[in-house]
């Protein structure tokens, strides 16, 4: 989600006060507040865990790790994927949203650090991404998760944008129990999809001039002839609509479609499912 520039810096004291304030994120209003606010994201940001993983591959990399309230137990696992501005702080804070529902969620960084504050910058950041490089980063967390003690061994994957394609990849790579795509691309074959093993949910604005219906329907056409598991929700809405930073954003789809997301979320990543 897009980085805002000229953010106002908090004191230390101050961003106890503001995190007191929030508690958990939990309403949607609240969530869409935090996110528009340079500073607040910046302080829910600064909440998360930052852990370093060395890939099957032999490549160090990083995510930013939000654990749920209670830690005594197990909890389900949701990996996140960034849109083409990179890791920054509004997918940080979409980590702390769903580590304030109980999961276990790791925000991946496919860019090594760089963040784009432009959308020039991103559009280069994205054209320099390392598709094999991607692979290894998004197998390899997914299968740190699954290991990791504090896991019930369940995940699923979520992504907007260049993320939401990258949530879809992830998928078919490593098999995960549900997966989320808002607005990403999903040019893919039923023989791409064999690997599919969970449900998947896509959230596409009909304005959206590039992830367009033309190719939603083919998606679901192929998802159909690989017999996989799939809901499409349309919204009279464009391309990053879920985002508040973006001109395009709309709160109303917005929350539907997060209430949808963490519904999908319930329905298949309990422990009894």
């Amino acid at each position: 989600m897009n980085m805002v520039t000229g953010r106002d810096q908090l004191s230390t004291t101050n961003r106890r006060t503001v995190l007191k304030g929030l508690g958990a994120l939990g309403s949607a209003g609240q969530l869409s507040a935090v996110l528009a606010t340079p500073a607040l994201a910046e302080a829910v940001a600064e909440t998360l865990e930052t852990v370093t993983l060395t890939t099957e591959a032999g490549q160090t990399v990083r995510g930013s790790l939000a654990l749920p309230q209670q830690t005594a137990h197990p909890a389900p696992a949701i990996v996140l994927f960034h849109e083409w501005w990179g890791l920054n702080d509004n997918i940080k804070t979409m980590a702390a949203e769903l580590a304030a529902h109980g999961y276990l969620a790791l925000a991946v960084d496919l860019y090594k650090g760089s963040v784009a504050t432009t959308p020039g910058q991103a559009q280069e950041l994205m054209g320099d991404l390392n598709e094999d490089d991607a692979n290894d980063t998004a197998t390899s967390w997914i299968n740190w998760l699954k290991a990791d003690k504090r896991s019930t061994g369940k995940v699923a994957t979520i992504g907007w944008c260049l993320g939401g394609g990258w949530s879809l990849n992830a998928s078919l790579l490593k098999p995960v129990d549900a997966t989320i795509i808002y607005y990403g691309r999903v040019t893919k074959s039923a023989q791409d999809l064999a690997t599919l093993k969970g449900p998947v949910m896509g959230h596409f604005g009909e304005l959206d001039g590039f992830i367009n219906k033309k190719m939603v329907d083919s998606f679901e056409t192929e998802m159909t002839k690989a017999g996989k598991e799939f809901t499409t929700h349309w919204y009279a809405a464009d391309h990053a609509f879920a985002n508040p930073t973006s001109a395009r954003y709309d709160e109303p789809d917005a929350s539907l479609a997060w209430s949808r997301s963490l519904a999908f979320l319930e329905n298949h990543m309990a422990q009894s499912s």
